[in-house]
């Protein structure tokens, strides 16, 4: 495992990031994640998610980064009916994860690829965090091959796989290494859980992102950028403007 991640590149984007942001606001942003899966926990659970009504499906779609925006027109194109049968099949039936994880990205059709990926990772992650990992386009993007993932990970991690339910196996294991290395290495102080995995790659990406902007981008443009644990926040669904939901009671959706 400890071939696989490249723990040089993983401690400095850790130096970095505890740079920008207290170790103590990192742990909130967990909490707030802990908080966010409660919430998936409960509604979508075998007893909750037969009867789930659009409103909570709404308030579901708008938990999720990628879908926060198209909420309303996902539950146009699609049936409540058939939304409610897709997701219980995506968490609860008896095939293999990476033929549920395929199957419900095929049956969003008029989505995109990103779109339908990020939604059916966080509705798997976020429903059973341990047993379940992350997967969205900042972290592996198949297409565009950027993404956190790469940036802490060696030429021997391979992220790719015939089918979008293959990628998804093969990110859950790069992601497990990177979880597991973490703590023996030093890198992940930020929580055992793998809440605090996500953090860090969160705030993998995030220091990238503000590399490339510093040397791409006007000075003016880059002082419009959104700090460190308000971009993570965004990125995980779990920004709120003006509050966090571990101080206004966790009552409304991520604004993106």
């Amino acid at each position: 495992m400890a071939q696989i991640v490249d723990t040089d590149s993983a401690k400095e984007f850790m130096k970095e990031t505890l740079d920008k942001v207290p170790a103590e606001e990192l742990l909130v942003i967990c909490g707030e994640l802990e908080l966010k899966s409660r919430w998936f926990r409960q509604n979508l659970s075998r007893e909750s998610l037969p009867g789930i009504s659009q409103e909570d499906y709404f308030a579901l779609l708008q938990r999720v980064f990628s879908t926060r925006r198209r909420a309303a027109a996902i539950l146009e194109r699609y049936q409540l009916e058939d939304l409610r049968q897709w997701t219980w099949d995506l968490l609860y039936a008896e095939e293999t994860v990476a033929v549920r994880f395929q199957t419900f990205v095929n049956q969003l059709a008029t989505e995109s690829e990103n779109v339908r990926r990020d939604f059916a990772s966080e509705l798997l992650h976020f429903s059973d965090p341990e047993r379940h990992w992350l997967w969205t386009r900042w972290m592996w993007d198949p297409k565009l091959r950027t993404g956190a993932l790469p940036l802490v990970t060696n030429e021997s991690c391979d992220l790719n796989g015939s089918t979008d339910g293959d990628i998804y196996m093969r990110v859950g294991e790069a992601v497990t290494f990177v979880h597991q290395v973490g703590e023996a290495a030093g890198f992940q102080t930020i929580s055992k859980t793998m809440f605090g995995t996500d953090v860090f790659l969160g705030c993998v990406y995030v220091v990238y992102v503000y590399t490339v902007l510093r040397m791409r981008m006007t000075q003016e443009f880059n002082k419009v950028m959104p700090g460190l644990s308000e971009f993570v926040r965004r990125l995980l669904g779990v920004y709120e403007k003006g509050a966090h939901p571990l101080t206004a009671g966790a009552s409304s959706s991520a604004v993106i």
